[in-house]
């Protein structure tokens, strides 16, 4: 077994570039197969289930390949995402597979949600979500114990490898990487250059100075952005401050219950229509109570921004959804229809309403 997955290893360093292409060509099939036939969609979920979970063991076999391999070093310095979450894996064995475990089953439950929906009865699939949503709290507080700081999402290290700047393949290749030092063979002299012991005199045309050109930006604007962050000295765990308040804690707890409260109320009649309004409740709340970040803190600014984004979200959600919304989509669809290249998007949102009509975890928060 060692030995198979020691081959493939081998087969994934020296063939990253394909791979990456081909995983990025069948997401691309992803978009297109729902609603093109019986089913459609339990087969478009099941395909990226498999590339997204594919990705996160290749992420990990290329990132063991480059720390094993120390004459080889990036070419662009590493994402402060990627230095954080690597630092805790590296470092917390419980934090690694707390982390890897929350994105499996974010990976896997939609198409979890799509198999009971044909296998068992409505309310069990709400208790299937619900169990769900349990687990991952669970795992988020978990997270949050090791750490004692706001959590990151993704929680595990993204790819920060690009397979288009690999060097050609060798006996030794490592993909995005460039060698700590220039080749020691020095290049060799053109025959007709051997035996010329005399300089070359320099032409006038290289003596005379270039005139003054007028700078469009300040010296300062040229260097700011080459000048080292204090984000890219600190240490890798240090990037995000911990929670110290009781405040900052109340915040974090209330964002990480939000998605279990939501889907236990859909799950019951009596509360389904309160849901939204509850959960936009708990977020405005959790965002009133957070710790405005220093403007050094690099890494807890996206993390904030990401989720003062991802409150758009709730105009894909229940009422608002089904009220306002939707009409909308579906009048610029009709419109759209039939002009050119734009009508071919259109037909792709028009298949897609009924899945976030029919699916909790589309648009779950």
């Amino acid at each position: 077994m060692s030995s198979t997955l020691k081959k493939y290893e081998n087969f994934l360093v020296k063939n990253v570039s394909t791979i990456s292409t081909l995983e990025s060509s069948l997401r691309s099939v992803t978009w297109f197969l729902p609603g093109r036939f019986k089913d459609a969609d339990l087969a478009s979920e099941g395909l990226s289930a498999i590339l997204h979970i594919s990705s996160m063991y290749h992420d990990t076999l290329l990132a063991r390949v480059v720390q094993s391999d120390p004459h080889w070093k990036p070419i662009l310095p590493t994402p402060l995402h990627t230095r954080y979450t690597r630092a805790w894996s590296d470092k917390v064995t419980l934090y690694k597979w707390a982390a890897r475990s929350l994105e499996l089953i974010r990976f896997t439950q939609l198409l979890v949600e799509m198999l009971l929906r044909r296998k068992v009865s409505d309310k069990n699939r709400w208790r299937g979500i619900v169990f769900l949503e349990t687990v991952k709290m669970i795992l988020r507080f978990t997270l949050l114990k090791v750490t004692t700081r706001p959590l990151l999402s993704p929680p595990i290290p993204e790819r920060d490898i690009d397979p288009a700047s690999m060097p050609p393949s060798s006996t030794h290749t490592s993909p995005t990487l460039a060698p700590t030092s220039p080749s020691p063979s020095s290049p060799p002299t053109p025959d007709h250059l051997k035996n010329n012991h005399i300089p070359l005199q320099p032409n006038a045309l290289m003596l005379t100075p270039a005139p003054p050109a007028r700078a469009d930006t300040s010296v300062e604007d040229y260097l700011l952005p080459k000048a080292l962050t204090t984000s890219s000295v600190k240490p890798s765990m240090l990037l995000m401050k911990p929670m110290s308040s009781p405040l900052e804690w109340v915040s974090e707890c209330i964002y990480i219950i939000r998605p279990l409260v939501y889907a236990s109320m859909l799950s019951t009649k009596k509360h389904e229509s309160k849901a939204l309004v509850t959960a936009f409740a708990m977020e405005l709340i959790s965002r009133s109570l957070r710790r405005t970040p220093s403007h050094s803190a690099d890494l807890e600014r996206e993390e904030y921004a990401r989720r003062d984004r991802d409150i758009l979200w709730y105009l894909l959600r229940g009422s608002v959804w089904e009220t306002y919304s939707r009409p909308k989509v579906e009048a610029v669809v009709e419109k759209t229809a039939n002009t050119p290249i734009i009508g071919i998007i259109s037909s792709l949102v028009k298949d897609w309403i009924p899945l976030v009509d029919e699916y909790y975890y589309y648009t779950a928060p």
